[in-house]
């Protein structure tokens, strides 16, 4: 039986919360009179349990129940870390 929770992508832009990453989704769209492509981007709370994921990293965050009053999301995966310039 699968489960039919949301799930989005898009990358970690802050980390510095307990066991929390914010996440910014970015969606595009076309305008609906204009035809011109709109993108808008939206930023999540998600769930960190590791409290490893580094900013700029592109993650999966799949829908949950409430974990606190503005986090509802948790990291399901990460897919792409990015790479440490020496």
């Amino acid at each position: 039986m699968p489960n039919n929770r949301r799930r989005l992508q898009g990358r970690v832009v802050r980390n510095q919360m307990d066991k929390t990453v914010v996440v910014a989704v970015e969606t595009t769209k076309r305008h609906p009179l204009y035809k011109k492509v709109i993108r808008t981007t939206k930023n999540f709370k998600a769930h960190d349990e590791s409290n490893q994921i580094p900013v700029g990293a592109l993650v999966q965050i799949v829908e949950s129940r409430p974990i606190s009053k503005t986090k509802a999301w948790v990291v399901e995966s990460v897919l792409a870390v990015p790479e440490v310039e020496a």
